[in-house]
């Protein structure tokens, strides 16, 4: 029975050691997304620009969403700014408001508007629930409160009527999605996000861009199939992969604790490559 029992626990072990090291790595991803609130919050204290809260109607629904107006002297272009699977984090309006300084208007809706306690948002929620109560929105719902947003921005008095969306992780997925329902977007920069079906992509309209981590088989793996169902279906699909980049390479590359060189230069090029392509539109 001793044997037996040495046995048992051997194989058992490298499960258990397993488990624990992708606990681990949950861990570290969730705290590394807590630790960059600082510095972000800190930038944005330090921002001359105009900045507020609105709350965008959608139905019955209000969509608690940030948005900061750029210092130019004609009217300018929407950028919709979908938030990681973190919610809308201090980091996600600190690149709101960088995207303000390059000369647009941008928005970052809270997705989780009304999902947590007392009808609250992602600051009513404890960080460990943030992420299961964004997988339980209904795609309906998020596709629903983006267009709210974006009809609500491109209308604005400084607004000149185009809007591009850009997502990240969870919202790198939702804005390729969110190309799918929406046919008027001038473009869709798409971060490590999934695609949407094949059946869904024939429906797109926009240009969609795709910025990718070369360490981030989950996600980089798609880039293939992806590349062939688009170019089939006739759409415009540029990915571009950076090689030695984690995923959240565009957070990780601006935090001060970062110690990946590779995020750092991926956030940067792929930083000055939407830039680019958002002047042209």
């Amino acid at each position: 029975m001793k044997k037996l029992f040495v046995i048992v626990g051997l194989l058992l072990f490298p499960v258990a050691v397993m488990a624990q090291e992708m606990d681990h790595q949950h861990m570290d991803h969730a705290m590394n997304s807590t630790v960059e609130q600082d510095w972000a919050k800190q930038r944005l204290e330090k921002s001359t620009r105009h900045q507020e809260w609105v709350k965008v109607k959608n139905g019955d629904r209000m969509v608690n969403s940030y948005i900061v107006y750029p210092e130019v002297k004609n009217k300018a272009t929407a950028v919709i700014v979908i938030h990681e699977i973190f919610g809308l984090s201090d980091w996600a309006r600190e690149l709101t408001d960088e995207l303000a300084a390059a000369g647009y208007i941008a928005i970052a809706p809270d997705l989780l508007s009304g999902a947590g306690p007392n009808g609250g948002g992602t600051e009513s929620l404890d960080s460990s629930a943030i992420g299961r109560t964004i997988q339980g929105l209904p795609p309906d719902q998020i596709t629903a409160d983006l267009n709210a947003v974006a009809d609500y921005v491109s209308k604005l008095p400084a607004a000149n009527g185009k809007v591009a969306v850009a997502g990240f992780c969870w919202g790198g997925g939702q804005t390729f999605r969110f190309a799918t329902n929406r046919q008027n977007l001038s473009a869709a920069f798409v971060f490590y996000g999934p695609p949407p079906t094949k059946e869904a992509m024939a429906k797109i309209k926009a240009p969609v861009y795709g910025f990718y981590a070369g360490d981030d088989a989950r996600i980089s793996a798609t880039i293939p199939d992806t590349t062939t169902a688009m170019k089939a279906a006739g759409k415009t699909y540029d990915p571009v992969t950076y090689d030695g980049a984690k995923h959240g390479f565009m957070r990780a590359g601006e935090d001060p604790g970062n110690t990946v060189e590779a995020n750092k230069t991926a956030r940067e090029a792929a930083w000055a490559k939407m830039i680019g392509i958002l002047k042209k539109i």
